[in-house]
């Protein structure tokens, strides 16, 4: 079966990439004519990994021409997911199966609203990846995906595909608790990156607002009832601060280049739940307000 590929960023690629290397059968889906231009005139993707740089002309065609979809990726940013979803929505086979590679939470359930008797099966990765330009993927880091269905559901017989492809993935039971866990996470480190303007391991110098911040992340994990996800926070934003000490987050990078952010889907989101769930969290919620004056001032949306 193909696998259909629609957002082909540094994660997408790398998927795309490692499935084609294992001979499956692979296309991509480009949203509007500019971009499938462009991806011609690039010659295909290209795969930059420690030693080697592949370049691989994989099928490609319009998402408005699709022929009818079993089995996608959907590896786009989470404020495009839904929109993207509802212009799937007619090529999509009863029973299809869509894999949502999305920061944060919040777009996972829309697109779950969008395509009823879709199984969607979120992804929670560690993988690093980033692009050098457009169609270009760098490998920058070891990691592995947490694959579950979002309504719950045994694991997918294709898992093993992805394991040949060297895609490393496990699949979760409780898929919400890993994204949970990463929601936190990122909202530790990538919003101060941010105001702080510094790469990871300039949050060092940081230790009394982060372990504010993670104090306030267990309590909202625990009462969105998330105690799993609760468990050693702290200690993991630590590690994975000193980890990624000289990398920049993924939130200051799209900063730095005049991006939208996924601010919304990431500390948006935990703010949301804090106040639904009654929770008063200040450190969470200056740093909400700090970060959506610091977007402003340099014209980029708050959400």
């Amino acid at each position: 079966m193909t696998w259909s590929i629609l957002g082909a960023g540094s994660l997408g690629s790398l998927w795309a990439m490692r499935l084609a290397a294992a001979g499956l059968e692979v296309q991509l889906l480009l949203r509007d004519p500019q971009r499938l231009a462009d991806y011609q005139r690039a010659g295909g993707l290209t795969l930059e990994q420690p030693g080697r740089c592949i370049t691989r002309r994989l099928p490609a065609r319009l998402l408005a021409e699709a022929p009818p979809l079993q089995r996608l990726l959907l590896a786009c940013k989470a404020y495009d997911a839904a929109a993207l979803a509802e212009r799937l929505a007619p090529h999509l086979q009863p029973g299809a199966e869509i894999l949502l590679l999305q920061n944060g939470l919040g777009s996972q359930q829309a697109v779950a609203a969008a395509l009823p008797g879709v199984r969607c099966i979120a992804v929670s990765s560690t993988e690093g990846a980033h692009r050098r330009r457009d169609f270009h993927c760098v490998q920058a880091g070891a990691g592995n995906n947490w694959l579950g269905d979002l309504s719950g559901g045994p694991a997918p017989h294709w898992l093993a595909e992805l394991q040949r492809a060297g895609i490393p993935a496990q699949w979760c039971s409780d898929i919400l608790a890993r994204l949970w866990r990463k929601l936190a996470i990122n909202c530790a480190i990538n919003p101060l990156s941010v105001l702080q303007d510094c790469r990871n391991g300039g949050l060092l110098a940081q230790r009394a607002p982060l372990e504010a911040l993670c104090d306030e992340l267990q309590q909202l994990l625990i009462a969105a009832e998330q105690s799993a996800a609760a468990e050693g926070l702290k200690a993991e934003v630590w590690r994975i601060i000193e980890a990624t000490a000289a990398n920049y987050s993924s939130m200051h990078q799209d900063v730095a280049a005049g991006r939208r952010t996924e601010v919304d889907y990431l500390l948006g989101h935990a703010c949301r739940e804090a106040a639904r769930l009654g929770l008063a969290l200040p450190h969470l919620s200056a740093l909400q307000r700090q970060l959506a004056a610091h977007l402003t001032a340099r014209g980029l949306p708050t959400h």
